[in-house]
């Protein structure tokens, strides 16, 4: 730890990946790294068709790594490619279609119980 807070360095690779609802995704800075207490966490995502949900308290920014498609954003879609970031405030239906990969950010971490599903249109 220094005089500012804990330092964290992470490498792809070399973090736990696992299944979510969004795809797969890299866990770079996650719940695992409570103790430090991150000012975010930090995931990415492979998406591939991410389910319509929404966070009450959490805010995420999605930026595009790679690939492309769309996010939902309360029944909007937008089209998103390498290189875009998308602002998502809590209270938000939003979901994504297309392949990309995407750094996800959390603000604050969105525990398991601030993650809702929401119905699918059409």
């Amino acid at each position: 730890m220094s005089a500012t807070g804990p330092l964290l360095i992470r490498h792809e690779g070399h973090t736990p990946r696992e299944r979510s609802t969004c795809g797969w995704r890299d866990r770079l800075i996650s719940r695992e790294d409570v103790e430090l207490n991150p000012a975010a966490w930090a995931h990415a995502v492979d998406i591939d068709g991410a389910k319509l949900h929404y966070h009450k308290r959490s805010t995420e920014l999605y930026y595009v790594l790679e690939g492309g498609g769309t996010v939902v954003l309360d029944g909007v879609e937008q089209p998103v490619s390498k290189g875009s970031l998308v602002h998502i405030p809590p209270g938000v239906v939003h979901g994504a279609r297309g392949k990309m990969r995407v750094l996800v950010v959390g603000i604050p971490d969105i525990a398991e119980d601030d993650y809702f599903e929401a119905k699918e249109e059409g």
